[in-house]
């Protein structure tokens, strides 16, 4: 019996594979920031205490839930253009730029440590700009313009609860 293989056709969707690959290295990283947020946003929702603990308990509910949707659609970009996301803690922990938070930090300290962590997310973010847009990348560019919008205007509401 004669067995049916199904060819894998090559992607020809107008960039080519070497350039697929550097943006597909670029949103990996930007994946890995995103997860790294995330993980620290959704952490500091569980355990922040204090006068506050009401209002930055919900606020970081709602940038969780963003970074979490967000996710996805990095991930699925990545697919996209040809190549595996990561998916892993150890792929994550090599490819972020953010750093784990130990223990449980007063509110302030979440406050701040959540704004570097947006600011380097929007970094990442724009690292790969440049990228996109010299392989007329236009998907890959709007998904970068929106998660950079995001990442500043959230960096710059933590930032004002720090204003005396």
């Amino acid at each position: 019996m004669k067995e049916n293989k199904v060819k894998l056709q090559e992607i020809d969707i107008g960039i080519p594979e070497a350039d697929r690959k550097k943006i597909a290295e670029g949103l990996s990283a930007l994946l890995a920031d995103s997860y790294a947020l995330y993980l620290m946003t959704h952490n500091f929702h569980w355990n922040v205490t204090g006068p506050q603990f009401n209002s930055l308990h919900n606020m970081f509910m709602i940038q969780y839930t963003e970074q979490w949707n967000a996710l996805d659609t990095i991930a699925e970009r990545i697919r996209s253009l040809g190549f595996p996301a990561p998916g892993t803690y150890k792929e994550f922990t090599k490819l972020a730029s953010i750093q784990e938070v130990e223990g449980v930090p007063k509110a302030t300290d979440m406050i701040r440590y959540l704004v570097m962590a947006q600011e380097a997310t929007a970094r990442t973010a724009r690292k790969v700009f440049p990228i996109a847009e010299e392989a007329n990348d236009q998907p890959t560019a709007d998904i970068l313009t929106q998660r950079i919008d995001v990442h500043q205007k959230t960096a710059w509401m933590l930032r004002s609860l720090l204003e005396e």
